[in-house]
């Protein structure tokens, strides 16, 4: 998937139209309180102004269902972007309505304009073709740099690239390192190649474990999913999360990875989902019947971290116990240590692993964070994103 980038393209004098993901958690003042999402995409954004390109921005925010909310306007994002650049950033109060065309066409060289949020318009989410279109007629160049939502096929992703037509369809900086991480790096790893996986269901996870069977030396096995996989083995899970329509299906997988698949050996288990619980240590698989499972225990978490150790290649997805109440966060905190600590190039899936990580201080010491949990756990499955394939490759590009 060599794609062509914004780096790649003369923007001087022309449109560029971005998709971003400026889908920013604001709190009730509409103030951003995390705008790390603002900050990964700014090299792409920089790469068009200081080129003198002409740039607008657009994203979604939250989930308005197709109505306009003023508690999910773009507005405040517009602002904090003016904010870290130090310079003018216009707001147009509608997407392809007379405010976005007419802001649009004052555009001057190295000026930008962030369009209202687009699932203010249910056209957006359905992928519709006019309003596609719409979009695409402000632009010479389309940019994709929302990796978080290369999996959908919404309007801008899909629809306005396809509306281009023969001009200019590019990644931005953010989406091609998530391609260089997540698809390029896991097609050939440097070996030992191991994954770790959490999170509360195996049924979220199934079709990665089955891709990365045939990928992986190992396939570390962590969170509340460890106990179907314990149900399957005849274990007793007492009163944790489990999905018993899928122990067939556990049991399984069990039997294809073989040895590739490490479960854990013990469990961290309270007797009620809170800080103040009775805890309790027990081998995996005899979690007493008024007792839940809340974290792989410590004999699991440094077994995981010896294999983490020898590793050259490392992809986690998911935390290995409730991480967010203490104690239970110790699994996850003695995995991502050991992650931090390695020399292998480590991938860290979206969502809950990165805010674990960002939490415990290790966002510098990992190779590459993902921004989209969606997204790359899709990437982990191996799946292909129409979004991303119908961009312009390098080698059809003439010089």
């Amino acid at each position: 998937m060599a794609k062509l980038t914004i780096n790649d393209v003369d923007v001087a004098g022309k449109k560029v139209l971005m998709r971003v993901d400026f889908n920013v958690p604001l709190d009730e003042s509409l103030h951003i309180t995390d705008d790390r999402r603002i900050d990964m995409a700014l090299p792409s954004i920089k790469s068009v102004i200081e080129r003198s390109g002409r740039l607008i921005l657009m994203s979604h925010l939250g989930r308005p269902k197709g109505e306009s909310n003023p508690k999910l306007s773009l507005a405040p994002v517009a602002r904090r972007l003016a904010e870290i650049l130090g310079r003018g950033v216009a707001f147009a109060n509608d997407i392809v309505g007379p405010d976005a065309a007419e802001k649009v066409a004052a555009l001057g060289d190295g000026e930008i304009v962030v369009l209202e949020n687009l699932r203010f318009d249910s056209r957006e989410q359905s992928g519709d073709e006019a309003f596609a279109a719409q979009l695409a007629e402000f632009a010479d160049i389309y940019c994709n740099d929302a990796f978080g939502t290369c999996h959908r096929e919404d309007a801008s992703m899909y629809g306005v690239p396809l509306a281009m037509g023969g001009k200019p369809k590019v990644v931005g900086t953010l989406v091609e390192k998530e391609i260089k991480y997540l698809s390029e790096v896991i097609a050939n790893p440097e070996r030992p190649f191991v994954a770790i996986l959490g999170g509360a269901k195996v049924s979220d996870k199934i079709k990665v474990i089955e891709n990365l069977i045939g990928i992986c030396d190992y396939i570390l096995i962590g969170g509340a999913m460890a106990y179907t996989f314990s149900l399957a083995q005849g274990g007793q899970v007492g009163k944790s999360l489990v999905e018993p329509d899928k122990v067939a299906l556990a049991k399984e997988l069990i039997e294809r990875a073989g040895d590739k698949l490490v479960l854990p050996v013990d469990t961290h288990c309270g007797d009620g989902f809170n800080k103040e619980c009775n805890k309790r240590v027990v081998a995996a698989g005899e979690i007493p019947d008024d007792y839940e499972g809340l974290d792989i225990g410590p004999q699991s978490a440094a077994k995981f971290a010896e294999i983490i150790k020898s590793s050259k290649t490392v992809v986690w997805n998911g935390p290995m116990g409730v991480f967010e109440m203490p104690p239970f966060d110790e699994g996850t905190k003695i995995v991502a240590q050991a992650i931090a600590d390695s020399d292998a190039i480590s991938i860290i899936g979206g969502g809950d692993s990165a805010a674990a990580i960002a939490q415990l201080g290790f966002e510098n010491s990992v190779t590459h964070v993902s921004t989209g949990g969606g997204a790359s756990l899709a990437m982990l499955e191996g799946k292909s994103f129409a979004a991303v394939e119908i961009l312009d490759e390098k080698e059809t590009v003439a010089s």
